[in-house]
């Protein structure tokens, strides 16, 4: 039967037979849930591109589909045998680590995770194009009809650069970049084109670290009781507002275990982000940068030059993509720290990544002999696709009880799913402060996120976050510290709580940060941490500072704050007027 529909079908059982090697890579992801359907559509539409040569050469259609055959399968074996073992898309990232691991280790990582059934799962799609090939046979067409045929293809393809360069006038640059994302699915782009990408962001990556090693130290930096056994955690989360956490205040219990351990944190209430983006948020956040001076971060060290000065060892462990043409500044980040730990090696971020992959590997590094340790956990926390950042277990909202009246049917499910993202990043959370229970010496945890997240929280629709028409759910983060009883007799902890109402901006966290492990050097500014006595309230700058007219004080942009969650509180199941979402 099959023989059958490729003798009369002969070009398109060649287009399937091209289509097989990038189509069952893809389609094993979605179905597997670690991803939608995008994958595998560009996968589908990019292998009309190898029917171009059968429609020019059509005589020699076996001889050419056996070499590029090869070609594809090869490259298709990588991101297929990838998937089998890790279960995740195969992207640059993986390219990244494969080049910056040592290879002996890799080879022992890799084999704790072969099993025996692997090997005939690759034979067994090996075999299958195998046989498809053996179906091939020459399509007669007319010279007009290949012609045109090939024309057609040729811009299907190309759409993506051609609608880019010449529809939307965006520029070269971008119109090759909207081609190669959507050539990247289809082998063998998926090892072209990562290659590529690997090869660029490491220099850029390289070029930001050369830049970073000419930085001068902090002057005069010194630290209480420089000899103490020490662990300070950072945990970094991702589009998480805290008016949408039960422990801020929320009707809906989105935050039980962080609840209940609520006598052992110190939680403030009026931190905002500076950005709603990740890298540039975080890229103040953890330097010396701040909007009025955003170059300031290639000219004082960072956060982590400044504890591996004060001598820490330190660890970054991130469950973000590695390396994305966004996140370059992220790894190179990470690259400052002694140890890293990559976790999330998917080709898109809307991919399926559980953050409870960071407790094994945050466990290694808490037994780690250092005396002084700082431990970077970077969460992919409530960042959409939200249904995405949880397993099916932590399913729970899913009807309307506690929802605001204005999120209609079509947007109840989505708001749900980031409020069950929120749970699970609970569960994260709280499971990294038990983590710490017991670990000898000063102990303490810092956790904020990097920006806040609009899900239908007022009655315009809206889902996401911009800057140039902000509202406060992109802003307002959560920012809660715990400490051991060590850390808490040596620091005062407990008196932290007098400044859970200060009003903040974590683009200066880093003076927050140095405060809290006892560093003070030449330069530091007590009025700048929010856990000093000489602290002193300063205008918290959102906006763009490429476009400084945009730059003003959320407190006068906003300055009724998280009167906004109150407000949809009140309307929860209530005929009222909707309140709006601007100041």
């Amino acid at each position: 039967m099959m023989r059958d529909f490729a003798r009369r079908y002969p070009l398109f059982w060649v287009y399937l037979f091209f289509l097989y090697f990038s189509a069952v890579p893809q389609l094993l992801i979605h179905i597997s849930g670690m991803s939608g359907t995008v994958g595998l559509r560009q996968a589908i539409i990019m292998s009309l591109l190898w029917l171009v040569p059968v429609l020019v050469w059509p005589r020699a259609v076996r001889a050419y589909s056996a070499l590029l055959g090869v070609v594809l399968w090869a490259a298709s074996l990588v991101g297929f045998s990838y998937w089998l073992v890790f279960g995740q898309d195969f992207s640059q990232s993986v390219i990244f680590i494969i080049f910056e691991s040592n290879a002996a280790e890799s080879l022992e990582f890799v084999s704790s995770y072969l099993k025996p059934w692997h090997v005939l799962a690759v034979l067994g799609f090996s075999a299958v194009p195998v046989w498809m090939w053996r179906q091939i046979t020459v399509p007669v067409l007319t010279v007009r009809y290949r012609s045109r045929l090939a024309v057609a293809l040729v811009l299907v393809v190309g759409w993506p650069f051609w609608g880019s360069l010449l529809v939307k006038q965006e520029g070269l640059d971008k119109s090759r970049y909207h081609q190669v994302i959507r050539m990247e699915p289809a082998a063998p782009w998926n090892l072209v084109f990562g290659y590529m990408k690997y090869q660029d962001q490491l220099a850029a990556m390289e070029s930001i670290l050369d830049k970073n090693r000419q930085v001068p130290p902090l002057e005069q930096l010194t630290e209480q009781q420089p000899d103490a056994e020490k662990t300070l955690v950072l945990v970094l989360g991702e589009s998480t507002n805290r008016q949408r956490m039960s422990l801020y205040g929320y009707d809906r219990e989105t935050t039980p275990l962080l609840d209940a351990m609520q006598d052992e944190l110190v939680v403030f209430d009026d931190v905002v982000t500076a950005r709603p983006y990740t890298i540039e948020a975080l890229q103040q956040a953890l330097s010396f940068a701040d909007s009025n001076n955003t170059q300031t971060f290639f000219e004082k060290p960072t956060l982590i030059n400044m504890m591996k000065q004060a001598g820490y060892e330190v660890t970054w462990i991130t469950n973000q993509q590695t390396q994305t043409r966004r996140n370059t500044m992220l790894t190179t980040l990470s690259q400052m720290a002694d140890h890293q730990v990559y976790l999330n090696n998917n080709r898109a971020q809307n991919a399926s990544q559980y953050d409870e992959d960071v407790l094994a590997p945050f466990g290694q590094a808490l037994s780690d002999e250092a005396r002084k340790k700082v431990i970077i956990v970077h969460l992919l926390g409530t960042h959409r696709k939200y249904d995405y950042r949880y397993p099916a277990s932590f399913r729970h909202f899913s009807g309307r009880e506690g929802v605001p009246n204005w999120v209609d049917d079509g947007n109840l499910e989505e708001y749900n799913q980031y409020d069950d993202a929120v749970r699970y990043n609970d569960f994260v959370v709280s499971s990294l402060i038990n983590s710490l229970k017991g670990t000898p010496g000063q102990t303490l945890l810092m956790y904020f996120s990097d920006h806040g997240e609009e899900v239908f929280d007022y009655p315009e629709p809206f889902c996401g976050r911009n800057e140039y028409d902000p509202s406060p759910a992109m802003y307002t983060v959560p920012f809660i510290a715990w400490a051991n009883s060590d850390y808490a007799k040596a620091n005062d902890f407990q008196g932290w709580n007098k400044f859970r109402h200060r009003p903040y901006s974590t683009a200066d966290f880093i003076y927050t940060w140095a405060d809290a492990a006892q560093l003070d050097f030449a330069s530091f500014e007590p009025q700048r941490s929010l856990i000093s006595d000489g602290f002193k309230a300063m205008p918290r700058l959102i906006g763009d500072p490429d476009n400084p007219q945009t730059l003003r004080d959320y407190s006068a942009v906003f300055p009724r704050g998280d009167v906004w969650s109150e407000l949809a509180q009140e309307s929860v199941g209530a005929g009222r007027e909707k309140p709006g979402k601007g100041g």
